[in-house]
Order: C-alpha cells, then structure tokens, then sequence
C-alpha cells in the first residue's frame, strides 16, 4: 500500500501521509495500512488497536 521507499513502517504514524481522509466519520487510514481516529487511537494493520493518549483535563470553568 506504501509507496514511500523504504516503506513506512506500521508503527509509525508520523511519516506515512493520508490515503484516505474520512472527517466526517472521525478516521483517517495512513498509506502504511494504519487507521488513525480523531481521539488518537489507532488500529494497526495486523489487527492490533493502540489508546487513545489523552492529554489529562484541567479545572472547568463554571457559568455564574
């Protein structure tokens, strides 16, 4: 699916780009067969899923 020489690796997700964008649905799939989602979780193409790496939330304001 790659076309980058050497290949991307599936671990990576900084260096493939975007062969199909879905925004609408909240996923993008990379050209290394990596589906990336809009939380930051992934799955991986042998099937594998990585969590989402949520930054922590700090205090929420209070409407008066």
């Amino acid at each position: 699916m790659c076309s980058h020489q050497p290949t991307c690796p599936a671990s990576d997700t900084t260096a493939p780009h975007v062969v199909v964008a879905r925004p609408e649905q909240g996923w993008n799939l990379l050209c290394n067969g990596v589906i990336v989602f809009d939380d930051t979780g992934e799955l991986l193409p042998d099937g594998s899923a990585v969590a989402p790496r949520r930054k922590p939330m700090g205090p929420l304001a209070m409407a008066a």
